[in-house]
């Protein structure tokens, strides 16, 4: 007898079941080049320097993701090749991911290139004739085509002509990705604020009629497990992903990587690295950074740049940072690139001075005069001022809807008032990174204190 299920092992939902059809629309994709890249590339950034085992990766969520759309597409009665696009949605999703997840969109100025805009082109990548042959070889009944690709990449682009249910399952606040990523890291953190009841909030799905037509819902029975849920991503939010100390060592490695990058080409001591696939990148990046620095007209560079330079960095990962961490840790010639280095591959972490959000405006201005005066030559990077906004809920934008047991269909905002409170409530957290080499001068003790004196009244 034929195995009618493909089996993968995983430490967040057990056993993840995949029927032979199933396996066959997504293996030709788990196989390729560009998805097993993934493996390489750390899920939380520096995480793992805070919770050690959070050594998962993109790959693991990635699949995690997709097995999670295959249940939603199951419990709320999708068709087969309804379900076949939202399952490749949603293992593509982060296909666009560079070496240390979101902490590498820093290189570039303000942020301007994101995971997002380089997905087009690991999209286009199969989009060709030749992997749709391979790929209808391996699925003579259900075909891709370059019209289902082409609903494949908008879900995933947020693109979709109108909000739909499939679109929900790929990308809404009730999505697969959340609802695996929130488990996942949870577990490999090894802390509980992720955990909610995935197998209940599942039974409770269902396609809701709204205006802007059929939506991923949720029954009555399942407004105590949003909530659950949305409270598990606010606290993730809180102390795993916006963790003072996981921030502030992926603002040095970004601090790394852009003063490396405006001294490769110039620099004599790095005439290796510049020969580098990551070298060659970042000289790229800072040729980039410096034409839009000043420029009315990002988007054409942004476009050149990414253009000329997905060939690099669809082959860039964790390790060709890791790589050139550990290389100019071993030069430690006092340049700052090395000092950086030295305390990311020793784990020299700074020290973490909280501050009040509501007294920024005055804390900026004495962190300028304080730098100002400053006797010695204190580098930028040697005392960061660090800001982490968040929503938890956007009820305004894209509501959960709820429908009652008289059917009525409502936000689920009405509902609870819990999530009433925090919907669409932005809420910060400010703090200062101190490197330790300064940390104990007396002139840097008497400026924290002071700071501390500000921010006396710490308000959330």
């Amino acid at each position: 007898m034929n195995n009618l299920f493909h089996v993968i092992k995983d430490p967040v939902h057990g056993t993840m079941q995949f029927t032979s059809i199933e396996d066959a629309w997504v293996k030709p994709f788990i196989d390729s080049p560009n998805f097993q890249r993934l493996r390489h590339i750390k899920q939380l950034g520096m995480g793992d320097f805070i919770f050690p085992g959070a050594v998962h990766t993109r790959f693991n969520h990635c699949l995690g993701c997709s097995y999670v759309a295959s249940q939603i597409a199951h419990k709320i009665g999708l068709a087969d090749e309804e379900r076949q696009l939202v399952m490749i949605a949603c293992l593509l999703h982060d296909i666009g991911h560079g070496p240390f997840s979101h902490a590498f969109e820093g290189v570039f100025h303000e942020k301007l290139i994101r995971h997002e805009d380089w997905t087009p082109f690991f999209l286009a990548d199969y989009g060709t004739k030749e992997f749709f042959q391979h790929y209808n070889r391996q699925n003579p009944r259900y075909h891709l085509t370059e019209d289902k690709f082409r609903v494949i990449a908008e879900m995933i682009m947020h693109t979709p002509s109108t909000k739909n249910v499939l679109a929900d399952i790929v990308s809404s606040q009730m999505d697969s990705d959340r609802l695996d990523y929130l488990l996942r890291d949870s577990h490999f953190c090894g802390v509980k604020y992720g955990e909610f009841d995935f197998r209940w909030m599942l039974h409770c799905m269902a396609i809701v009629e709204s205006g802007d037509g059929e939506r991923l819902g949720i029954t009555h029975k399942g407004i105590g497990a949003v909530e659950h849920y949305l409270m598990a991503r606010r606290l993730m939010t809180r102390n795993i992903y916006h963790s003072q100390k996981k921030l502030a060592l992926e603002s040095l490695l970004v601090q790394l990587l852009a003063n490396l990058a405006e001294n490769l080409e110039y620099h004599g001591a790095y005439a290796d690295i510049r020969h580098t696939r990551l070298g060659k990148f970042l000289i790229a990046a800072n040729r980039f950074n410096q034409s839009v620095e000043n420029s009315r007209n990002a988007d054409a560079f942004k476009r050149e740049f990414i253009e000329q330079n997905y060939p690099s960095y669809k082959e860039l990962c964790d390790y060709d940072v890791f790589a050139l961490i550990k290389q100019l840790a071993e030069v430690n010639d006092g340049s700052s690139c090395c000092e950086i280095a030295v305390r990311l591959q020793r784990r020299e972490m700074p020290k973490i001075v909280m501050l009040n959000h509501a007294e920024l405006p005055a804390i900026e201005n004495e962190l300028k005069v304080f730098k100002s005066g400053r006797r010695d030559a204190m580098q930028d990077w040697q005392l960061m001022l660090i800001q982490s906004p968040h929503r938890s809920y956007s009820g305004e934008d894209d509501p959960i809807l709820v429908v009652s047991e008289q059917g009525k269909i409502r936000p689920i905002s009405d509902y609870s008032f819990m999530i009433k409170a925090i919907s669409d409530r932005l809420e910060h957290v400010a703090f200062l990174a101190v490197d330790q080499k300064i940390a104990e001068d007396e002139q840097m003790k008497h400026f924290i204190k002071k700071l501390e004196l500000v921010s006396s009244e710490f308000s959330l």
